[in-house]
């Protein structure tokens, strides 16, 4: 072995490790997401609350990123996507730590608020720092993995959950983990300079001009109502399986992450197809379809309980196209390697918008009416979706997809 074949080797190792401990930083933050659903019924029991309170506590943590994503995008673009990861991951530590010390709801929520701030920088650095880090042909599968990030964590954390024996020994756990993604994040991950140098003046004004854009506003909506889908059935998931197949909490967490889980392979797949070239608009319309098809089956009393089942897999596995087709055509929308990070935003702001009104908004029908008015906004939003991407085929989609590396 040569000496420039063993550095090149070398530079291989750190970059996949580097891309490994990033993607670890994700699935650390969309744990936080996923801790709410297992813990729900020990919330409800522990705090006196009811199902649109525990709605509540899970939504909030979105709240923040309505409005700071994009500028989030901005501070990425001129600081770094390092320095805010770290920032990003100390936050969801210190958020989970003063959440489980947290003497009453409203404490709970704030602690909540703090989470979803770290959490947010997280999720917008992270992929802008992937996006630098690997080969541009390698992007479209990079993507597809870290679009795995969030069933992942969700998964993750519907398993392990009923191993503690209350809430907050889950959120102890949570923000221990964390903290080891910092420590190994700060070790692990390098500063990484943009493609285009370093930042320009005029960030936000080149922001809102992204966000006037066609193409990237669609491909923000069309995040915003996955999400709003996604959310509105795994926030409860767990809560819906015990009352419609009567099992224990702990079956219901296990059948839940292993319907979470089922969202990773619909973006893995979606990586592999968009390599070999399926149209991006096509995985995006029939994945809407599915997911809306499937809703009526999951709330309305028509099925059994094994086969309201079956089609949560059904719903989370082929709804895992989109996330992953979005994050993949992001870069490329951006039209500049400064702008990735803004573009992230812009998917985040969709993102946490569907994170906010699926909990809230579902907790709250079924509360009132029962599971089965849940389906009637996430079948709208099945709707819009399909809406939006044609609205996308009928603008600039194919030089997007076309596009291999934002100038």
């Amino acid at each position: 072995m040569t000496i420039e074949t063993a550095v090149v080797q070398q530079s291989e190792a750190k970059r996949w490790a580097t891309v490994a401990v990033v993607i670890g930083c994700g699935i650390g933050a969309a744990l936080q997401v996923g801790k709410v659903a297992i813990a729900a019924s020990m919330l409800q029991q522990n705090l006196g609350i009811d199902l649109a309170a525990v709605g509540t506590v899970a939504g909030i943590f979105a709240v923040l990123g309505l409005v700071g994503s994009v500028p989030a995008g901005v501070v990425i673009a001129a600081v770094g996507a390092r320095r805010v990861l770290l920032c990003g991951l100390a936050a969801i530590a210190l958020g989970a730590a003063s959440g489980a010390l947290a003497p009453s709801l409203a404490v709970l929520l704030v602690s909540r608020l703090l989470e979803g701030l770290g959490f947010l920088l997280v999720m917008v650095a992270a992929p802008a720092l992937l996006d630098r880090v690997v080969d541009v042909g390698a992007r479209d599968v990079t993507m597809a993995v870290w679009s795995c990030v969030m069933p992942f964590g969700i998964a993750l954390a519907l398993v392990a959950g009923p191993i503690f024996d209350g809430w907050r020994a889950i959120w102890w756990a949570s923000a221990a983990f964390v903290a080891l993604l910092f420590v190994l994040a700060g070790v692990i991950v390098p500063e990484v300079a943009s493609r285009t140098g370093p930042a320009r003046t005029g960030l936000m004004q080149e922001a809102a001009a992204l966000a006037r854009r066609r193409t990237p506003a669609l491909l923000m909506v069309l995040f915003a109502l996955y999400s709003l889908m996604f959310f509105a059935l795994f926030s409860f998931l767990p809560i819906l399986l015990t009352e419609r197949l009567g099992v224990s909490s702990q079956s219901a967490g296990g059948l839940s992450a292993l319907a979470a889980a089922g969202n990773v392979v619909g973006n893995l797949a979606a990586g592999n197809l968009l390599a070999r070239g399926v149209s991006r608009i096509v995985l995006i319309a029939v994945a809407a379809f599915v997911m809306g098809a499937s809703a009526l089956g999951i709330f309305l009393p028509v099925l059994g309980g094994w086969g309201a089942f079956f089609l949560c897999l059904l719903f989370s596995a082929t709804g895992g196209l989109i996330p992953a087709t979005l994050l993949a055509t992001a870069p490329a929308a951006a039209g500049s390697a400064t702008m990735v990070p803004v573009m992230m935003g812009l998917l985040m702001t969709g993102s946490n918008f569907g994170q906010v009104t699926g909990p809230i908004t579902v907790g709250a029908v079924v509360s009132t009416w029962g599971w089965g008015a849940a389906c009637i906004m996430v079948v709208a939003a099945a709707i819009l979706a399909g809406l939006a991407a044609w609205m996308l085929a009928r603008g600039d989609h194919k030089r997007v997809g076309e596009a291999r590396d934002p100038a």
